[in-house]
């Protein structure tokens, strides 16, 4: 799957699962002259089994990655057949100084594969939250749409850029940048989330899906503004590097 420009530079764009777009995020890119070059990891019919044999595109061929998020845990051994080398991949990039942004599951890989962890977070998050940003030209203080029970520890050499009482928010690491939030969330993939199992998740939580629906159709134009600043930040402050 892939978007076709005219332009020679390309971004990778992870999907770990099928019901999960880049929506903003990947229509920045495009609009900043990149082809946006998509790779699935576990196909629909592979997700409640998704410990598949997957292989990777070479990171370093491409002139950005993005990592999306994923409905399962980077320490869970059922997904181990591909998260592992999908970390060896960013280890690969680093090395080579291709930019990385990774999102939610995406930033917790960043997080393992340069010496930090993950685990089950004691504050999970589902819904709009506020951040505090120690500098907003590369990551606005949101509001920002959450949905993770797992957070990272930073990695030795990161630097954390934001923060909230549940979880650190956003850590940049030479040319990479993690975020523990979602910038590409729209009403139509919070509906695909919903569809797929979040909906229950959510009700397990106390969380009511019509209420995080309602909010997300509020926020609309300018979560897709504040994304699209993000992608900006990033491409200026980071992958400049």
């Amino acid at each position: 799957m892939s978007t076709a420009t005219t332009s020679d530079r390309r971004v990778l764009v992870v999907h770990h699962d099928h019901a999960s777009p880049a929506g903003p995020v990947a229509d920045r890119f495009a609009e900043q002259g990149f082809e946006v070059v998509d790779h699935l990891v576990v196909p629909a019919e592979s997700f409640h089994a998704p410990g598949v044999a997957a292989s990777f595109p070479d990171f370093p061929g491409f002139d950005a990655v993005v990592l999306l998020g994923s409905p399962w845990s980077a320490y869970d051994a059922l997904v181990d057949s591909w998260v592992a080398p999908e970390i060896a991949q960013l280890r690969r990039a680093d090395a080579a100084g291709v930019p990385v942004l990774g999102i939610c599951f995406g930033g917790q890989l960043l997080a393992a594969a340069h010496g930090g962890g993950v685990a089950a977070s004691p504050s999970p998050e589902v819904g709009w939250a506020d951040i505090e940003t120690d500098d907003s030209a590369v990551v606005p203080a949101g509001p920002w749409f959450q949905w993770h029970y797992d957070r990272w520890t930073l990695p030795p050499d990161a630097t954390e850029l934001a923060r909230n009482t549940a979880a650190s928010q956003a850590f940049v690491l030479r040319r990479n940048l993690a975020l523990q939030f979602h910038p590409e969330l729209t009403a139509p993939s919070l509906a695909g989330w919903l569809d797929n199992g979040g909906a229950a998740l959510a009700a397990s939580q106390g969380i009511d899906a019509a209420s995080l629906t309602e909010r997300t159709d509020q926020e609309g134009p300018d979560s897709v503004r504040r994304a699209r600043a993000l992608v900006d930040g990033f491409l200026k402050f980071v992958a400049a590097r």
